[in-house]
């Protein structure tokens, strides 16, 4: 059993105020796996006033000293290797292979990535008889979701540390011990005390308290909208800055002249990594009519190959994070129905042969219509909508059609009908036939995907404020 039974506070684990704990179950066994506390606002009071006394001295840090503590961070971070895999594998749920290539992976680069961005970033600046100078925002109060425990604390954390900003995450009480790993290395390592703070807890009590205390400077916070839109309220009775990753709805268009088994193995690929549960997946997929029948094939074809099972066992598909999450994912399957979509494949209820676990059915529909819920919410599973259009302009539409706009994905040969596409996708990142993601670009959202952006040197932007001096 692990045990989080403690926040770490002020460069010390220290017992919790209150006095309620939270099983963490491993959606892939059903079985209780650990135990945190549950925080409270006194518990948040504690480390923003550790947070504000580290303030004065990390925020004077030289940019050489920031380089180098993140760097050991990375370091350690190596390290620890195995146990973040493990970890991964028993909260999430995620299959080992994913827990190594994709979620250890992100966390270890957004560090080294951190460390690069800020050689390269000059603090102070003259210019036409001023100097303009970049100064650390302040406090930062950093609230991270379930779906991905190290990459999107680690793509924070780094760039709050780079900017010379002390901080008090929550992570989410769903995968809570990724973070408590991450904790371990930044105490061994040397992190000077209050500049990190770990608080455990609920968004209702401990999210709440972060996003409305006064002596919080910047909020950074990734999850739903309506919790994006939450934060957004009590930061506006401080005037504190924020940054919002939110959900996506995301399209695949794939151009007449795609390999269409290379566009449905790519498109069934986006609701099988992380069970579908990745806020950029493209959920919508948006084909030529002429292709229908072919793509629809294809599809079908490509599917079993992405196996659904326990995380340890070789599969491809794990569980869905919780049981209520599970049952949002088939309420939005029995909709699609409802609405006359066409089932594919997949459907209600689990696998064929799993009766434990949250694990749910990779789910295709067809003949879909942009205005159905089924290809306007944001499912968050294994779930995807085929979309026809009869030309380019068509295509560009309907994938601008919805409030999202964080990621857009094109499939093609014609480089210009793909840099059309691309550029007209209003999106804060768009993937042109699976080119590979490079961590010093930016990431972020247009419209109700959110507001700011993270990653690289943009990501450390945000954690900085810009003073103008005149005089000398």
């Amino acid at each position: 059993m692990r045990s989080g039974l403690k926040h770490y506070i002020n460069g010390e684990w220290v017992e919790s105020i209150g006095t309620e704990t939270e099983d963490v179950i491993n959606p892939a066994t059903e079985e209780v796996i650990g135990q945190i506390a549950l925080g409270t606002k006194e518990d948040v009071d504690k480390a923003v006033r550790a947070a504000r006394a580290a303030f004065p001295s990390f925020s004077q840090t030289t940019k050489e000293e920031r380089i180098e503590l993140l760097e050991r961070i990375s370091e350690e971070y190596e390290n620890r290797k195995e146990d973040i895999v493990e970890t991964i594998t028993d909260e999430l749920g995620s299959p080992v292979k994913i827990s190594e290539k994709v979620h250890y992976m992100m966390g270890y680069m957004h560090f080294k990535q951190a460390a690069e961005s800020l050689r390269e970033i000059s603090f102070v600046e003259e210019r036409d008889g001023h100097t303009r100078v970049k100064e650390s925002i302040g406090v930062s109060g950093l609230i991270t979701p379930w779906n991905f425990p190290t990459n999107q604390t680690s793509t924070k954390i780094a760039s709050a540390f780079a900017a010379g900003s002390p901080v008090i995450l929550k992570p989410a009480e769903l995968t809570p011990f990724a973070a408590i790993i991450l904790t371990e290395i930044f105490d061994k390592v040397g992190v000077p005390k209050g500049v990190f703070n770990l608080v455990n807890g609920k968004g209702s009590v401990v999210g709440e308290a972060i996003s409305s205390h006064p002596d919080i400077d910047f909020v950074s916070f990734t999850g739903s909208g309506a919790t994006g839109e939450r934060i957004m309220k009590n930061a506006a009775e401080t005037i504190k800055n924020v940054a919002l990753e939110l959900g996506g709805k995301s399209p695949l268009v794939v151009l007449e002249d795609a390999d269409v088994e290379a566009a449905a193995k790519a498109a069934v690929g986006h609701i099988a990594v992380n069970s579908g549960q990745v806020c950029a997946a493209a959920t919508r997929v948006l084909i030529p009519a002429s292709m229908k029948q072919s793509f629809e094939a294809a599809v079908k074809q490509v599917l079993p190959k992405f196996s659904v099972g326990h995380p340890r066992e070789g599969n491809r598909v794990g569980p869905l994070i919780s049981e209520q999450q599970w049952k949002r994912v088939q309420s939005y399957i029995e909709k699609g129905m409802e609405e006359g979509a066409t089932l594919l494949a997949g459907g209600t209820g689990k696998p064929e042969g799993i009766d434990c676990g949250y694990y749910a059915k990779p789910t295709i529909f067809t003949d879909v219509n942009n205005d159905m819920v089924i290809a306007q919410e944001e499912i968050f599973g294994p779930v995807m909508s085929i979309i026809t259009y009869d030309d380019i302009d068509e295509a560009i539409e309907i994938a601008n059609d919805t409030v999202y706009g964080l990621a857009g994905y094109v499939i093609g040969h014609d480089a210009e009908t793909l840099r059309k596409v691309a550029r007209s996708i209003r999106a804060g990142r768009i993937q042109v036939n699976g080119a590979s993601a490079n961590f010093a670009a930016p990431f972020g959202g247009f419209k109700q995907s959110g507001i700011g952006r993270e990653w690289g040197d943009y990501g450390i932007e945000e954690y900085l404020e810009v003073k103008t001096i005149f005089g000398y």
